[in-house]
C-alpha cells in the first residue's frame, strides 16, 4: 500500500510506543518519516526500521518544549526533506501525584511537554502548510483528557488542553485545505502502562466494554486514516481509540 507515497511525516516522541508505530505505519505506506525524540538513540533507531522498509528517513534529537530547539528543528527538516505533509505530535510524558501534593515543577514539565511542544510544533510549520494549501495535522491526546483522572490533574490538562488547540488549529487553518485532528487513545499497552499494578490493571479492563487494552498499532492505523485519503473531509474533530471505555 502506497496511500502516503511521496508525503513527508514529522512524528515527535518518535523513539518508542505509539510514536514508533505511527512512523513504521506511515513508512509502511509509502512516507518519508522525520523521526524526533529527546534521544539521538531512540531517533535514529526507528529512523534505521524506517529506512529498512525503504523509505528515506530522518532522526532528530529535540526538547519539543524549547522554542529555539524547535525553530531549528523545523528549519533542518524543510531543507532536508523540502516540504512536510504530515505532522503528529505525540511527543508525552506523565508526572503523576495527588494534585495537593504535585510541585510546580512536575505541573510545568507535563504541560511544557505534552501542550506546548504541540504548539511549538504545529506553529513552526503552520506557515509551510498553508503555502502549499495542504497539510495534516494531527495531536495525540488522551481519553484522561476527556474525563479526568485522579492523580493525574497536570496529564489531564495538558490533554484537555491539546483538544481545544486542536479544535481552535482547525477553524483557523481550514481555508487552506489543512486538517487539524486529536487521537485519544485509552489504555494501550506501552512503556507508560506497563508499570500499572495488576490490581489497577484488572480494574481499568472492567471498564473497557471490548476487555483488552490496546495496542499502538490500533492508534497507528487511526493516525493513517486521517492522514489518508479517508481524512480528507475530517477536521477538528477527536477520535477515541479506547476499546469503548469512553463512549
Amino acid at each position: 500500500m502506497t496511500i502516503l507515497a511521496n508525503q513527508v511525516a514529522v512524528v515527535t516522541g518518535a523513539g518508542r510506543g505509539i510514536g514508533r508505530a505511527i512512523a513504521l505505519k506511515f513508512a509502511l505506506n509509502g512516507a518519508d518519516v522525520v523521526c524526533v525524540s529527546r534521544t539521538v538513540e531512540n531517533s535514529e533507531k526507528v529512523a534505521e526500521e524506517v529506512r529498512v522498509l525503504g523509505r528515506r528517513a530522518w532522526a532528530l534529537a529535540v526538547d519539543v518544549s524549547d522554542s529555539a530547539a524547535v525553530s531549528a528543528a523545523a528549519e533542518t527538516i524543510l531543507t532536508a526533506a523540502g516540504r512536510v505533509d504530515i505532522l503528529v505530535n505525540n511527543a508525552g510524558v506523565t508526572r503523576d501525584g495527588l494534585f495537593m501534593r504535585m510541585s510546580e515543577a512536575d505541573w510545568d514539565t507535563v504541560l511544557n511537554t505534552n501542550l506546548r511542544g504541540a504548539f511549538l510544533f504545529t506553529k513552526a510549520f503552520s506557515r509551510a502548510f498553508m503555502k502549499q494549501r495542504q497539510g495534516r495535522i494531527i495531536n495525540i491526546a488522551s481519553v484522561i483528557g476527556l474525563i479526568g483522572n485522579a492523580g493525574q490533574s497536570n496529564y489531564a490538562a495538558s490533554k484537555a488542553g491539546l483538544i481545544g488547540f486542536t479544535k481552535s488549529v482547525a477553524k483557523e487553518l481550514g481555508s487552506r485545505s489543512v486538517t487539524c485532528n486529536a487521537i485519544a487513545p485509552g489504555f494501550i499497552q506501552t512503556d507508560m502502562t506497563s508499570v500499572l499494578d495488576e490490581k489497577i490493571r484488572e480494574a481499568l479492563l472492567k471498564q473497557i466494554p471490548l476487555g483488552s487494552f490496546g495496542e499502538a498499532d490500533d492508534v497507528a492505523e487511526a493516525a493513517l486514516y486521517l492522514s489518508g485519503p479517508g481524512g480528507r473531509y475530517v477536521t477538528g474533530q477527536v477520535l477515541t481509540v479506547d476499546g469503548g471505555m469512553v463512549m
